[in-house]
Order: structure tokens, then C-alpha cells, then sequence
């Protein structure tokens, strides 16, 4: 503990180190006026760059006296080049208007691949949410194995562990079950079902380039299980310069990170290379004699390569692999000195692949067709004293789809198929849960300039699902621009989720007694959500202080869904009485930068209700409450300093008590040089742990039976690494 302190001081020191010379400038639309989130400056001759936040500003610090020159850069605005003379005779922020490029041009623009849209975030309808650039490395920082915290720090969404021993979780987006929220990856489902259980916790950030949330529904574009929300997942592609990056972390709880990213485009080829390995020793902080953090051993390796078949034609091809071994339980067990008596583990082996293809090809500058082809197979193992669930799952997914970029509106139209097949293993006289889907569906979006300063998005899809029937699924977003100041949006949509047996419930029981879905006896589940924010950019004190606000509305309703309940012979089966879950609340977003600093505060409300006949009851495992505070300094490409503050509320657990609200807090520090750089992290500095509110099962520790587990369990962990940029 005491070198991470000692680190930790040495790179407070550096702070003072930077240049004489600061630039400040405000990047906005030439025409609107309305701030470029996320434009970028770079210096002519050196690798120093910045990008603006929500007010449009950004700093470069560290330039030398004399005349330099400075890029201001925008994905589909032309690029402009000022000369300067250092130092400047004005201290205030330089307005650069950047004007949008001529459609015709060959200019990269931004790509939102969740909404199947080539337009700048700005000027999207649908609310999406993007994970990128520094951010994202932050947040890698801070769990380079997975992307659990990645997710769980944004506002509206809760990470839930089902595991108290293995650590398994799951997604929640606005209170609702896992299951209802879709993760792809650059447009492919492939964590759904089976290999949804451990999708988080095997899904490393150094190989991606943004993360995308849509939140609420998004089944237009995807079909069936995107009713809370949608999580895009986009991967790194290659540039001429070649990236060679390694991360190599190690944490306080005796786990380790290893991995590497390789890209580079050449004349008619381009590849992308991630490896990794994670393991961790199985810890137990809280002396109680099982697990908190299990122990495991996972290998990945996800090569892709880029065929560039002329200047319009490109075909991308690549496959995913990750094997990983995990066990959890008795500290004694896991240390082999096991007995009768300390017994009890639970054993997860998975097995990972994937295929992926995708053809684009430009008939013109307005007009493109895309084929995507993906096939996963997963083969997953769970293992207890005297029980075995097992099983492979295969699916796939094939489309073909046209897209239209016009100067008034864009279009986009395609067909899909899935197929997704589950064949459980037989290990015992207890009914199979196997099945096999098969949906096929048709879509079409439009995206249309109404006027300047309104934007309407509408898109209808059809489904035909080979066990639960037909559905018919609308969608519509509008986008006002009020003013260069106050944007607003509204989203409504339907979807409908295919009820299968891999739901939070079950997955908390380890399947055991869970008797597979009566088709002939269910419905599938559907939903009927809106949404509306509110967004509010200024400049304060003389633009020296950039501030922006988010307030969103939401409410989605799911009816009739399936309910894992308890029958009089011991078994679980899912039954569908009449009634509907509710989600409704708010979320806030705040965020303020001065200089260096920049402030982020978030809350979210959230009020989740489940009515089943005559009965109205709150839905277990929600925060009502959340807030989120984070505060960042950042001397561009020297230091970041970053300290995080997070409230949950308590929440009401499966067996009628209620959990005890709790904050966490963090705090980390990364200095960065040219080709390297050193980053520590410090969670949970408050050491919260539920096993200090309570025991977290009941029973002996042979045959525990847990609670559900609400708060963290592994406490106080430090974590500080090294990466290289060669």
C-alpha cells in the first residue's frame, strides 16, 4: 500500500511540469452555431492534441513561443488550418467556425453504427450515448479485464452480479432485467441466451473505439430483446499509421491483465490483431470463507483482416476466441485443502468463437450496400457438488440491407435472419431446456430534415419468429434544435422479447430445478417505451467556464412477462399471469469545464413496479436513487487525475428485506510520456462491502444458499499498470 502512495504523490508532482504557452479555442458549426462536441486540435509537428467537450471547448497546453499551427478538425466538417503566434495578446478562447463538407466530397464522417446513421451525433433524432476517446481509455484504466465498470458508471445503468461466488452479471439499462438489453458488437448479436451470462466479464476495452448506448427500445433496427436498451459495442479498425499498443496490470487482490492491439492499413489489406491474457487468484476479504473474487484463467484472441477490393468495394472478415476457466466457493476448496466439510465450489468453463463477415460496397457518393454474415458457437459448463449444467449454443446471423444518404433525408432498408439453437447436455433425468429459434425480418428507416432545425427519424420493422408468431414494430424520434443552446428529443417504440430459460433468475440458481419455457402455454413479451430529454449548452463567465445539462424522461412497460416461480414439488417453472412490469423515472447529467478540470454529475431515479393480478409490487434489485460524481484534470497528454464519488440507494431483495444504501469512491492517476505511459487505481476507497451489512447466504458453508448480492463484495482494491504505444 504504501509504494501505490508513493507513486501515486510522484505523479501529483509532474502536474507542475507543463509548458509556458495555453490555448484555449470554441469549435462550433459555421452555419448553426451550435457547439462540435468532440472536435479536435491537433499541433502541426508534435503529437499534441485535444478535443472539445459540450460547450465546444478545448485546451492545448505545453505549445512553444513562436508561430505554430494548429488543425481544427470535425468528422464530416472541412478541415481548417490557423497560424499563430505564440504567446498570444488575447487571453480569451478563440472561436473557430467549422463549415460542413460538401457531401460529395470523400470525407470520413461519423459513423453511429447502433442507429445504421453516417450523420454527426449532433444530429441524430434517436438519444444515443458514446463512450470514446479518453473516456473510454479512463474507464479501462480502472478494470482492464472486462467492461463491467465501463457500463456501470453511466447514469440509468446498473451492473447485477448473480453470482456470489463466480462473479457473473449482467446488464441493467433503467431497472430492468438483463435479458432485455441487447449487446452487439460493430452490428453483430452475439452475447444473447447462453453466452449472455458471462458476456460482461469476457469483453476487454483496449481493442474498441467507442461504445454506443441507446437506451429503451431499439427492436426496429434489431429485432426482438432490445426493449430496455441497445449496447454497440464498435471495435478499433485500421489507419495508415500502424497502433501497436500492450497494457499489462496488476491488482491488490493478486490479479493480472496482459494484453495487446495491433493495426495497420496497407494498399489493398488492413488487420487488427487483440490478444490478451486475464487471470485472477480467487480473494476473500472479508474472512467469511467463500470467494468474493473467484479464481480464473482466460485467453483471447480476435484477429480481423481488411480487404480493400477497389475505392468502393471493402471486405472485413475476422473471428473471436476466448476460452476461460473461473471457480469460485470455499477458500479451503480452492486452496485444495478441501474436506467434507469445506466443499462447496462453483465451477464455470466457457468456450467462445465466433465467425464475422462483412461486404460493403459503394454503388455511388449517396448509395451503398451492405451483406453481414456472422456464425458464434458457445460451449459453457457449470459445475457444483453433485449437480452438472451444460450445453452448446449456436447462432447465427445473416443480413443485407441499402442505405441512401440524400441531401433532405437518408434511408436505410434491409432483410435479417437469426437463427439461435441451444442443445442442453444430458446430465440427469431432469427435462431438457433445449430449443431452437428462428426469426426472420424486414426494416426500414428514414431520416429526414424537416426543417434546419427539426429532424424526424421513423422506421418500421416485421418479424416472423418460428415459435411466438408475427410482430409488427414502429418506431419514431423527432430532434428540435431550438436554438444554438437548447436541443430537444422524443423517441416511442414497441419490441417484444422471445421468452428462454437464461434470464437472471436462473442464472442466480445456476439453472438448477429451473424446468424449460411451456411454448404452447407462453406469449412473448412485449413492450411499449417512450423517452424525452432535454439539453441545455452555455458558456459561462466569458465562455471560461463550459457548462451542459441533460434531463431525460422515460417509460417503458412490459407485458404479461414471464416470472420465475416456485411450485410445490421443489422445481421453478416460468409462468406468464396477466400483469405488466413498469419502468418510469428520470436521469440528470451535468458537466462542467474550467481549464483543466472538468466536472460530471449524474442522477438517476428510477421507479420499477411489477403488477400481477390484484397485486402491486416494487421489483427487487433497483436502486430508486443513484448519483454519480466524477471529477477529472487532465493536462493533455501528460497527466489525468481523476476522483469519483457513486450513491445507491437501498434496494428491496428477492426474499421480502431490504438492502442498505452505500457509496463508493475512487480515485486514480495516469502520467503519460511520448511511447509509454504508468496509471494506478484506487476502488472503492471506502471499503464497502455487503458482507458488513449482513451475511450474504444463509445454511452451512457445505451447501450455502445466497442472498442477492446488491453491494460490492471484494471491497478496497488497488490496481496500476503500464502501457506502451510502439
Amino acid at each position: 500500500m504504501k509504494k501505490f502512495i508513493v507513486l501515486f504523490i510522484a505523479l501529483l508532482y509532474t502536474a507542475i511540469a507543463y509548458s509556458q504557452n495555453t490555448f484555449k479555442a470554441i469549435i462550433k458549426d459555421g452555419k448553426t452555431n451550435e457547439p462540435l462536441t468532440g472536435a479536435t486540435a491537433v499541433l502541426q509537428g508534435s503529437t499534441k492534441g485535444a478535443a472539445a467537450d459540450a460547450g465546444g471547448l478545448l485546451t492545448l497546453t505545453g505549445i512553444h513561443d513562436g508561430k505554430q499551427t494548429i488543425k481544427f478538425s470535425y468528422l464530416g466538417y472541412e478541415t481548417r488550418t490557423d497560424t499563430l503566434n505564440f504567446p498570444l495578446s488575447q487571453n480569451q478562447p478563440l472561436l473557430v467556425l467549422l463549415q460542413q463538407a460538401d457531401k460529395g466530397e470523400e470525407l470520413e464522417t461519423v459513423v453511429i453504427g447502433a442507429t445504421r446513421s453516417s450523420r454527426t451525433i449532433s444530429n441524430i433524432p434517436t438519444r444515443v450515448e458514446v463512450i470514446s476517446g479518453e473516456e473510454l481509455d479512463e474507464k479501462g484504466n480502472m478494470k482492464p479485464g472486462d467492461i463491467r465498470m465501463l457500463l456501470a458508471e453511466s447514469t440509468g445503468i446498473q451492473t447485477q452480479q448473480t453470482s456470489a461466488t463466480s462473479g457473473n452479471s449482467s446488464i441493467r439499462i433503467q431497472g430492468l432485467d438483463g435479458k432485455y438489453t441487447q449487446i452487439i458488437r460493430d452490428g453483430f448479436p452475439l452475447y444473447s441466451g447462453f453466452s449472455g451470462g458471462l458476456g460482461l466479464l469476457q469483453i476487454a476495452p483496449l481493442d474498441l473505439k467507442q461504445v454506443e448506448v441507446i437506451k429503451g427500445s431499439s427492436s426496429t433496427l434489431y429485432g426482438g430483446g432490445a426493449i430496455a436498451g441497445l449496447v454497440n459495442l464498435v471495435s478499433k479498425t485500421p489507419t495508415q499509421k500502424r497502433h501497436l499498443d500492450f497494457l499489462l496490470n496488476g491488482t491488490s487482490a493478486a490479479g493480472l491483465d496482459a494484453s495487446g492491439f495491433y493495426s495497420q492499413k496497407f494498399n489493398k489489406v488492413g488487420a487488427t490483431v487483440y490478444a490478451a491474457y486475464n487471470h485472477s487468484t480467487a480473494y476473500d476479504p472479508s474472512n467469511t470463507g467463500l470467494s468474493a473474487v473467484p479464481r480464473y484463467n482466460r485467453y483471447t484472441l480476435n484477429p480481423k483482416l481488411f480487404f480493400y477490393l477497389g475505392d468502393k468495394t471493402t471486405l472485413i472478415t475476422g473471428v473471436n476466441g476466448t476460452i476461460e476457466n473461473r471457480i469460485g466457493g470455499d477458500m479451503q476448496y480452492l486452496k485444495e485443502n478441501g474436506d467434507a466439510q469445506h466443499s462447496y465450489y462453483e465451477l464455470n468453463k466457457t468456450g467462445r468463437y465466433s465467425w464475422q463477415a462483412q461486404l460493403d460496397h459503394q454503388l455511388n457518393n449517396k448509395e451503398k450496400l451492405t451483406f453481414k454474415n456472422s456464425v458464434s458457437y458457445f460451449d459453457r459448463s457449470v459445475d457444483l457438488p453433485g449437480y452438472r449444467f451444460s450445453g452448446k449454443q449456436t447462432s447465427t446471423y445473416s443480413e443485407a440491407n441499402y442505405a441512401y444518404n440524400g441531401e433532405k433525408a437518408d434511408w436505410v432498408a434491409g432483410l435479417n435472419y437469426l437463427t439461435d439453437h441451444f442443445n442442453e447436455d444430458r446430465n440427469s433425468s431432469f427435462p431438457l431446456r433445449s430449443y431452437d429459434y428462428h426469426t426472420i425480418g424486414g426494416f426500414i428507416q428514414n431520416t429526414w430534415n424537416a426543417t434546419d432545425k427539426f429532424i424526424l427519424e421513423s422506421g418500421l420493422r416485421l418479424d416472423h419468429h418460428n415459435e411466438y408468431g408475427t410482430f409488427v414494430l414502429p418506431r419514431v424520434s423527432g430532434l428540435y434544435k431550438i436554438n444554438s443552446h437548447i436541443s430537444t428529443r422524443l423517441g416511442v417504440g414497441l419490441g417484444y422479447k422471445a421468452p428462454s430459460v437464461f434470464t437472471e433468475d436462473a442464472e442466480r440458481v445456476e439453472f438448477r430445478n429451473v424446468l424449460p419455457v411451456d411454448v404452447s402455454n407462453t406469449k412473448a413479451e412485449r413492450s411499449y417505451g417512450a423517452s424525452y430529454d432535454l439539453t441545455y449548452r452555455t458558456g459561462l463567465f466569458d465562455d471560461r467556464v463550459s457548462f451542459s445539462i441533460n434531463q431525460l424522461f422515460f417509460y417503458t412497460r412490459v407485458d404479461n412477462p414471464i416470472i420465475l416461480t416456485p411450485l410445490t414439488n421443489g422445481n421453478l417453472q416460468y409462468l406468464q399471469p396477466r400483469g405488466d412490469l413498469n419502468t418510469k423515472g428520470m436521469e440528470t447529467n451535468v458537466k462542467l469545464t474550467y481549464a483543466n478540470f472538468k466536472l460530471f454529475v449524474g442522477y438517476t431515479l428510477a421507479d420499477v413496479s411489477q403488477h400481477t393480478g390484484n397485486t402491486f409490487s416494487s421489483y427487487p434489485l433497483v436502486s430508486r436513487n443513484r448519483l454519480n460524481n466524477i471529477l477529472v484534470y487532465e493536462i493533455e497528454d501528460k497527466l489525468k487525475i481523476g476522483a469519483e464519488a457513486y450513491y445507491f440507494s437501498s434496494q428491496l431483495l428477492n426474499d421480502g428485506t431490504t438492502g442498505r444504501g452505500y457509496w463508493t469512491m475512487g480515485l486514480m492517476t495516469e502520467k503519460i510520456w511520448e511511447r509509454f505511459a504508468l496509471f494506478i487505481n484506487f476502488e472503492n476507497l471506502t471499503d464497502t462491502r455487503q458482507t458488513k451489512f449482513g451475511p450474504v447466504y444463509t445454511g452451512s458453508i457445505t451447501n450455502p444458499v445466497f442472498r442477492d448480492i446488491y453491494a460490492p463484495l471484494d471491497g478496497f482494491v488497488a490496481n496500476g499498470g503500464i502501457k506502451f504505444k510502439l
